[in-house]
């Protein structure tokens, strides 16, 4: 008795009006049909069953057979299999570069967020497939070989030469232990064949501290060549069929993001070709770290749906006191908070993936430029907040294994920690704001769309305006910069674009300092419960 039927048997992308309506404004309404199918697809009782079982089976490490030869195999339950089978067939992986054609970066981002809310750790190598792909075209002769295999929407596991394959997944490896985040410190050494240079032959030596999904068949990596940091292609079979000196030495046990494979690897004079100028590395790697983030936002955005849509049903199933949950004032405040915030950062991810999109023109690449950097610090950081508040509203039913609630938990820090953590992306919003100031003007641009029409947004744009005019900021006020831009912005899209209640509702606790510290503070209102009906899925 009292106990709320299973969340099965919906469709993720029907039950998600924000994200239907983000869909056709940005462009890629074209979509719409691969988009629900897929949300159909992850709400069925077999794809959930799949998330589960890949967590609870993590990948294991082979690293020699049993005659003592190394081969360096990491082995996936079935699951991992038939989460990627789908996301690689549906085209997650490289959706924008096989259909060139508007709305396609925002496309792919509605459907990457749809299907990452059934397991999230499968999504790594899909991500970093997609991101390689801009950062590979620096070497043509490279990305012509390569990308047929990069696109097609064929799931061909295991490690054979590329040539024999039907399609191949990438992966890269930047940071070494002694550096983390500071990737110049890097110590692996390319040592030339021949001549070197841009497309030249080289022999990596060396140890990557995280690379995760290393059963990829290629790599992106950092190393120290003659000239300085450079940016290599490195495959894990040569093409006479021989297996690269690409050794794993262990997985890493991870807090959350378990049914993926992270390792360190101890590169043995494996062979590579530098991509790209010699000594411009991070430049070079830079296009795929930029796809990364956007996916960092689309995670954490899909996070958060997730958790609401789990909140939002056990609350509508579930009484206590004599009545629904779902009805008790303050629960009711509490769900239209995180309710909110998910909305808020459904909206700013489409607002990203479309200024992908509209990439070729010069405003809308500077003003990527810098919100990408301000949502990748804000949203990573809010999921972890709206994961833990929406596990709260179950009670001890979302404290057991048996529930979805306690893997989303330990998967939310993971994208404020790839690709950068807080502090890095706060540092490199302040290097945009000093260095790049065609990204401040078009940030402010944004803002300005909706002059007029709230005071409270108005008040808010002023005094931004006011603190980046100031010139130089310092370091220690990073993150308070980072968050007001963050939150000015979200504003300004639910104002524009979003729902009155959920816009009403936002500017008034987070532009205002009548805001809470904590969910569950928005003002009292009669439209509340509208909020949480627009997100609750129905069943």
């Amino acid at each position: 008795m009292n106990q709320p039927p299973p969340l099965v048997d919906y469709n993720l992308f029907e039950a998600d009006l924000p994200l239907r309506e983000a869909l056709e404004r940005e462009g890629g309404s074209w979509a719409q049909d691969m988009v629900s199918e897929l949300g159909r697809l992850a709400g069925t009782e077999e794809a959930i069953a799949w998330g589960f079982l890949a967590n609870a089976n993590p990948p294991q490490l082979h690293s020699h057979d049993r005659f003592g030869n190394r081969i360096d195999e990491v082995e996936f339950h079935p699951a991992w299999h038939r989460l990627m089978e789908v996301a690689i067939s549906h085209g997650l992986h490289a959706l924008p570069w096989r259909e060139t054609r508007p709305g396609a970066h925002a496309a792919r981002a509605a459907a990457f967020y749809v299907w990452s809310q059934v397991e999230g750790g499968h999504g790594c190598p899909v991500s970093m497939t997609y991101a390689a792909l801009p950062a590979l075209r620096n070497q043509p002769e490279l990305a012509a070989r390569w990308e047929p295999l990069m696109t097609s929407l064929d799931y061909d596991f295991g490690l054979r030469q590329p040539a024999s394959k039907r399609g191949v997944l990438f992966g890269m490896a930047m940071t070494e232990k002694q550096g983390g985040s500071d990737v110049r410190a890097n110590t692996t050494r390319a040592t030339p064949v021949s001549a070197g240079g841009p497309g030249g032959e080289h022999l990596l030596t060396g140890h990557k501290w995280f690379c995760s999904a290393p059963m990829c068949d290629a790599f992106l990596v950092l190393a120290q060549a003659p000239g300085g940091l450079s940016c290599f292609l490195l495959p894990r079979v040569l093409d006479d069929g021989t297996r690269n000196q690409f050794h794993i030495q262990r997985l890493k046990d991870k807090l959350g993001n378990r049914s993926n494979a992270s390792s360190e690897i101890e590169l043995d004079g494996a062979w590579a070709v530098m991509i790209g100028e010699e000594g411009r590395g991070v430049r070079t790697i830079i296009d795929m770290v930029n796809h990364t983030r956007l996916d960092c936002v689309i995670g954490s955005a899909s996070l958060m749906r997730q958790a609401v849509a789990q909140a939002t049903h056990h609350t509508a199933h579930r009484s206590a006191f004599g009545r629904l949950l779902s009805e008790q004032p303050l629960m009711v405040n509490v769900l239209a908070d995180i309710a909110v915030e998910s909305e808020a950062t459904t909206v700013l991810m489409m607002r990203l993936a479309g200024a992908f999109d509209r990439a070729s023109d010069a405003r809308e690449a500077a003003f990527k430029r810098l919100a990408l950097a301000v949502a990748k610090y804000w949203t990573c950081k809010r999921a972890i907040a709206v994961v833990a508040e929406a596990l709260e509203c179950h009670g001890g039913n979302g404290y057991v294994e048996e529930s979805i609630m306690p893997r989303l938990y330990r998967e939310a820090p993971l994208n404020s920690i790839w690709e950068g953590s807080g502090n890095v992306n706060a540092l490199d919003v302040l290097r945009a704001i000093e260095r790049e100031p065609a990204s401040v003007l078009a940030f402010l641009d944004e803002l300005d769309e909706v002059r007029g029409m709230d005071p409270r947004l108005d008040d808010s744009v002023r005094a931004l305006k006011t603190v980046l005019a100031a010139g130089e900021i310092e370091e220690v006020r990073a993150r308070s910069i980072v968050e007001s831009m963050a939150a000015t912005l979200e504003a300004s899209l639910l104002v524009r674009h979003g729902d009155p209640a959920v816009a009403e509702a936002f500017c008034a606790t987070r532009l205002d300092s009548n805001g809470g510290r904590s969910f569950g503070t928005l003002p009292p209102s009669s439209k509340l419960p509208g909020i949480i009906e627009r997100h609750r899925p129905q069943i």
